[in-house]
């Protein structure tokens, strides 16, 4: 007499290789019906390049005084985004490969676009160990963008500012050793664009606090002519690119932050790493950083998809992962501390 067996469940292993047989496929699919997507290096370019000159565009308006500056922020942060998944993408070696020179123009641009970053030729190292360790304490890239802390003012202050993440993990480190080493790392990390960055950010807020306290206490600061033309500059400044990236980074990293998980992640274990965050309230904060809640973890599964086919195969990508067990919109992750396991909070 013969028995039927109950189909044994899949296990973590074999779920990952489930998502990744059906987001690939869904990419070849997407790439036999529309062969432009067969031109990546081309599209990369293109995508840059119309980024560059969203950007220029819109800091061009306000100069004219066509766009005021609560809309150009928004407008310059939105176009920045997309350089900062260009940058991803090419940390992966997705466009030009196999020429070096455009290749390296193209990480040194998106650099540019975005000098409140680390220099991607170093966080491409970075970025090798996240995907290797992912969630664990040698993920030095998520512990940097506070994934796994405590909701806490100082948190909060560090989704934005870079420079002052970097001052507060000195200060909080146990030994004058370690406080030095992350004080020196990550000047080489920033130097030269974003030490200018955050130099100039800094510059902007200290002189507008001090003229605004010295005005409160009915002592106006007499600037001089050349401290008049500086402020000037830092204020054109700061709304054409410097309050956009902080914008966009504080966006970016409220959101990834959330998406990964810390601290009680196996090692390796794909199905742990990430959650798809994309509930109808993020919607502002998606705009500045390419939805990168809701596509970010099909990365984790398939690295080797440039971010815009991502988008494009989401809908097939999100039905696997609903399947296997992928976790949608958990916000217990808040009270957490991005941990895991739900028992940790």
């Amino acid at each position: 007499m013969s028995y039927d067996m109950a189909p044994q469940p899949l296990n973590d292993e074999q779920k990952t290789a489930r998502i990744k047989t059906v987001v690939t496929q869904a990419g070849a699919e997407l790439r036999q019906r529309w062969t432009i997507l067969r031109h990546q290096d081309a599209i990369g370019a293109a995508i840059l390049g119309l980024s560059l000159l969203g950007m220029a565009g819109a800091a061009t308006l306000y100069i004219e005084g066509a766009l005021a500056w609560w809309l150009t922020i928004p407008l310059v942060a939105f176009f920045a985004s997309f350089t900062h998944e260009l940058e991803h993408d090419l940390i992966h070696w997705m466009y030009f490969r196999k020429t070096p020179w455009a290749h390296h123009l193209m990480m040194g641009l998106v650099w540019l676009a975005r000098a409140s970053t680390i220099n991607p030729w170093i966080r491409r190292e970075l970025h090798f160990n996240h995907h290797k360790h992912s969630g664990t304490e040698r993920d030095i890239e998520e512990r940097a963008l506070t994934n796994g802390e405590r909701w806490s003012p100082a948190r909060l202050l560090m989704l934005g500012d870079n420079g002052l993440s970097v001052v507060l993990r000195a200060a909080q480190a146990p030994t004058p050793h370690l406080r030095r080493r992350i004080l020196t790392r990550g000047f080489i990390a920033y130097f030269p664009l974003g030490v200018a960055f955050w130099g100039a950010w800094y510059a902007f807020l200290g002189l507008h606090l001090a003229d605004g306290a010295a005005a409160l206490l009915g002592s106006p600061i007499a600037w001089s002519g050349a401290a008049r033309a500086t402020m000037h500059v830092l204020d054109l400044l700061a709304v054409v690119y410097l309050a956009p990236n902080v914008l966009r980074s504080f966006c970016l990293h409220f959101v990834t932050s959330n998406m990964h998980y810390y601290g009680d992640v196996e090692d390796g274990n794909v199905m742990q790493q990430t959650q798809v965050l994309n509930p109808w309230w993020l919607v502002p904060a998606q705009l500045f950083c390419c939805n990168f809640g809701s596509t970010h973890a099909i990365h984790h599964f398939v690295v080797k998809e440039p971010f815009y086919v991502r988008q494009l195969t989401a809908p097939a990508a999100h039905r696997v992962m609903r399947e296997m067990g992928v976790r949608f919109n958990d916000f217990g992750t808040f009270r957490r501390a991005n941990r895991w396991s739900r028992a940790a909070g």
